[in-house]
């Protein structure tokens, strides 16, 4: 697949004007809560939009291209997913008024969006040019899925990192918001907020998830344009995702385990690739539809057992309380 670039150049324009009319439309006046419906109706813009774009692809590029893209932006999707909770614990660890949330998002979305797209350009160069990093990718991918069954997930708890660190250290900050603004000047002295420092936060945090979700995604196509492209729907319809889950997060308590499942499985396509790549040429390759079905079972499958579950956990614990409140009347008569 050749991307020349302008192609490249008209694909950055139209996300960016995307992102643009998503920050007007949204942000426009006074800050205001996110409404459910809202949420609702842009998730399913920007799930269309990356059925719109795969739909292109199928008829410029061919099925196989098309196929990769849908997987690449399922895998991405149900990871950014996982993302979400770390979101939650940085917008109360920062205190950040539910009104300001959507913004926040945004612009800490584009920047993970603008460091993943290095990441994807230097892993593409050194990919294309030393086969063998797909067994070190396939191995990480692997551990990272035995990681997330023991529980290594970490997603209950924030650490800041180095970069978050040295914008605190650098920037001399308020104490307090100022609507949505991102600077104020305070007795003379030009001030950032932190709304800045808390969207640092969600761009610099997602770089680290974007360790095991970039090389998930390379072992799905070897296309820097597919990569990137399915991670740029992936994370723009991230932000709306936020909050139409709201409370639900809780309840998918299978989710870890359905990630754990895809990361190993598309290790396990990486090794197999990477053998056949450098000469071992009986190694079976897994073609990229089984990819694509398999990936798309496993979060039906996640999701469906999570609320099944959830339903029984809610329905049990209905049953233990009306039975107390009986045994409780029963006493009282007594």
């Amino acid at each position: 697949m050749n991307v020349t670039l302008l192609g490249w150049s008209l694909t950055l324009l139209g996300i960016l004007v995307v992102i643009l009319v998503d920050l007007w439309m949204v942000d426009r006046g006074e800050p205001k809560e996110f409404s459910f419906r809202q949420a609702g109706a842009w998730v399913a813009f920007y799930i269309a939009l990356a059925v719109t774009f795969g739909v292109c692809l199928l008829l410029v590029a061919g099925g196989t291209y098309s196929a990769q893209f849908f997987a690449g932006y399922l895998t991405e999707y149900s990871l950014s997913v996982d993302n979400l909770f770390i979101f939650y614990v940085i917008m109360a660890r920062f205190a950040v008024p539910r009104a300001n949330q959507h913004k926040v998002l945004l612009v800490g979305i584009l920047i993970a969006l603008l460091m993943r797209g290095a990441f994807i350009i230097v892993g593409g160069a050194a990919l294309a040019r030393f086969e063998w990093l797909f067994y070190l990718f396939g191995v990480f991918l692997i551990w990272t899925a035995l990681g997330l069954l023991r529980g290594g997930g970490g997603d209950e708890e924030f650490k800041e990192n180095v970069v978050l660190r040295w914008v605190q250290r650098v920037l001399p900050a308020t104490g307090e918001y100022y609507r949505d603004r991102l600077t104020v000047r305070v007795d003379g002295r030009r001030l950032v907020t932190p709304m800045l420092i808390v969207m640092v936060a969600i761009g610099s945090t997602d770089l680290l998830f974007a360790l095991d979700s970039i090389p998930a995604i390379f072992g799905l196509t070897k296309q820097s344009y597919l990569v990137f492209t399915a991670n740029a729907f992936a994370l723009m319809g991230l932000r709306q995702l936020y909050f139409l889950l709201g409370g639900l997060l809780d309840r998918l308590v299978y989710l870890t385990k359905g990630l754990a499942f895809i990361l190993a499985f598309i290790g396990v396509k990486l090794i197999l690739d990477a053998a056949h790549a450098t000469g071992f040429e009986q190694v079976p390759q897994v073609p990229i539809w089984l990819s694509l079905a398999t990936i798309g079972a496993a979060m039906l499958v996640t999701t469906v057992a999570s609320l099944l579950k959830a339903r029984h956990d809610a329905a049990a614990e209905a049953g233990e309380a009306v039975s107390s409140d009986v045994e409780d009347a029963g006493r009282t008569r007594r």
